[in-house]
C-alpha cells in the first residue's frame, strides 16, 4: 500500500484528492488545521498541522515518521491567499502568504528527505501567476511572488534529489472554483472545479514522475 501524504486536506482540492485516495485504498495522511470534516475517513491518518509554524510541522512529521517507513506521494496542497493592492499589503501580510507558501512547504519536504526513495514523488501546487512571463492581476502581489519563490525551490529541489532519484514537480494551476477562489474573489466563476482538478492531480501525482522532474507545469484553459 502506497503511503501519501496531502496538506490542505479539509476543503476544496485538497480534500477531493483526499476522497479519490481514499476511494483507492491508499494509506492517507492529511494535514490540515482543521480536520474535523476529515477525522472520521477510514484509513485516514488525519493530523492537525499548521503550516506556518516550525513546531506544528515537525510534531506532524514525528507522528507520520512513527507510522511508516517510506512517502511514496507527497501532494504540497496548502495555499494561502491575500488579495488586496500591493500598497495596502503589508509585512505582515507577506509574512502570513509566504510562511504557509514557501517556509512550511519547504521545512515539511525538508523533515521527510529521510523517507523519500527513487519511486517517490513530490507534487507541489503552484499558481500560474508565479510562472513569468504570464498575465498578472492586481491584489495577488504576495500570493503570486510566493508561487514564483516555489518554482524555483521546485528546481533547485530536482538537482539536490539525484542521489536519492526522487522526483519533484509543480503543477501551477489557473482559476479552480475552490472555496480559497470564493473567499478571495466573490462572484468569480472559474473554468474548472476542484473535483476535476483534484482527478488530474490524482493522476499526475501517481504517474507524472515517469515523464517529468524539476518541471513547473501549467494547468490552465483560462487567463487565468
Amino acid at each position: 500500500m502506497k503511503n501519501v501524504i496531502i496538506t490542505g486536506a479539509s476543503r476544496g482540492i485538497g480534500f477531493d484528492l483526499l476522497k479519490l485516495f481514499n476511494n483507492e485504498n491508499y494509506n492517507v495522511f492529511a494535514l490540515s488545521r482543521n480536520i474535523s470534516n476529515i477525522s472520521s475517513f477510514k484509513n485516514v491518518n488525519s493530523i492537525v498541522t499548521d503550516l506556518s509554524s516550525p513546531e506544528s510541522i515537525g510534531s506532524s512529521v514525528e507522528i507520520i515518521n512513527n507510522k511508516i517507513d517510506s512517502v511514496d506521494i507527497l501532494i504540497n496542497n496548502a495555499g494561502f491567499l491575500i488579495n488586496k493592492p500591493f500598497k495596502h499589503t503589508t509585512f505582515s501580510d507577506f509574512e502570513s502568504v509566504y510562511k504557509v507558501n514557501v517556509f512550511g512547504l519547504a521545512e515539511l519536504i525538508r523533515l521527510i528527505i529521510p523517507k523519500l526513495n527513487s519511486q517517490s514523488h513530490i507534487v507541489n501546487i503552484s499558481s500560474i501567476g508565479g510562472i513569468s512571463g504570464t498575465s498578472k492581476f492586481p491584489g495577488l502581489s504576495a500570493y503570486s511572488s510566493s508561487k514564483g519563490a516555489l518554482n524555483i525551490l521546485t528546481e533547485m529541489l530536482s538537482q539536490e534529489f539525484k542521489e536519492i532519484n526522487a522526483k519533484i514537480n509543480t503543477l501551477a494551476l489557473g482559476a479552480v472554483q475552490t472555496e480559497m477562489l470564493n473567499e478571495a474573489f466573490p462572484g468569480y466563476k472559474a473554468p474548472l472545479s476542484s473535483k476535476e482538478m483534484a482527478k488530474f492531480i490524482f493522476d499526475f501525482s501517481l504517474n507524472g514522475h515517469n515523464f517529468f522532474n524539476g518541471k513547473i507545469i501549467p494547468v490552465s484553459i483560462s487567463n487565468p
